[in-house]
């Protein structure tokens, strides 16, 4: 399969009620299905397109397989940066991210339906989204780079920042500037946490990193608490992929499992450990390995999907 690298994705903002809200649009005329990714911290949409890496984007590789992807840049991000801090409910994130794909996607045709995927701390979105009454409509949710425990040295790395995380929703949702975007920029340890082993980088990652909306320190703080409570309201397919060098979240068989258990109504898990990559598993070098994955997985919802009968609460509705 070639990965075209033109067109290129277009950049497009919609506003949701008064918030303008943007992403990257990788769109095809008859898409099998629709994928909306949430990147994780730190970063933008752009990390699902790679800069100078078209072998490595999701946008690309859904497209050429006949995907339209979005992929959306946070509440808190992008478009939405300025208004970061009126949106410290996590409902009101959720709306505006339901929003921005109706708005996107107006009456352009889904396929089989809207799959979710998530990196990092994006997936606190994403379970919530899943979570919601309107997430029974899901073709199914994709998270990654996350887990229930972090590894030890992580826990030392980011609790030694714990305060200042929280010092974003103390200071009235005031952004903070990134310290782990890409490699090369500030931050030390926690660069060297996120972005390691560096052979399974490219070389030239640049241009992906932001600052970082106050809010997410509570999510950081209370995960733990939430994943759990959240997993278990999910009742579409999950697949939960970690890299085999994962450096925050507790990896390996022990990892994948733990997680996996918490999605008790959902009516599939599968795990995936994807071999050769680091905590940032869409801008490495097996990105595209990942995302060949990610995007077979969305088939098999879609095929899943067309053999049910129609749920009874969505009868009629077409």
């Amino acid at each position: 399969m070639t990965v075209p690298t033109e067109p290129r994705p277009g950049h497009r903002v919609v506003d949701v009620g008064g918030v303008p809200m943007s992403a990257l649009v990788g769109e095809v005329p008859r898409p099998r299905a629709v994928v909306v990714a949430l990147h994780g911290g730190a970063t933008t949409s752009v990390y699902y397109d790679a800069p100078n890496r078209p072998r490595l984007s999701l946008l690309r590789t859904g497209a050429a397989l006949g995907f339209t992807v979005i992929a959306l840049d946070r509440p808190g991000y992008g478009g939405s940066e300025a208004y970061a801090d009126r949106l410290t409910d996590p409902r009101r994130r959720v709306d505006l991210a339901y929003g921005a794909v109706d708005r996107l996607l107006e009456a352009r045709p889904r396929g089989a339906g809207v799959f979710v995927m998530a990196h990092s701390v994006g997936c606190a979105l994403a379970v919530r989204m899943a979570a919601d009454e309107r997430g029974a409509d899901l073709l199914g949710l994709e998270i990654a780079g996350t887990g229930l425990h972090r590894q030890p040295r992580a826990d030392e790395i980011l609790l030694a920042r714990h305060q200042d995380l929280l010092d974003g929703l103390e200071g009235r949702g005031r952004r903070r500037p990134a310290t782990a975007g890409a490699p090369g920029a500030a931050g030390g340890g926690l660069r060297d946490l996120i972005w390691g082993p560096r052979h399974l980088y490219p070389a030239d990652v640049a241009g992906i990193s932001s600052a970082t909306p106050g809010y997410e320190g509570v999510e950081v703080e209370h995960w733990r608490q939430t994943l759990p409570d959240l997993a278990a309201r999910i009742r579409v397919p999950v697949h939960y992929s970690l890299g085999d060098h994962e450096t925050v979240w507790r990896c390996g068989p022990v990892g994948l499992a733990e997680v996996a258990a918490l999605f008790t109504t959902s009516p599939r898990v599968v795990v995936h450990e994807q071999v050769n990559s680091g905590h940032n598993l869409s801008v490495g070098l097996s990105a595209r390995a990942y995302h060949l994955k990610v995007l077979s997985f969305v088939e098999e919802c879609a095929l899943a999907r067309e053999a049910a009968p129609l749920p009874s609460h969505r009868q009629g509705a077409l």
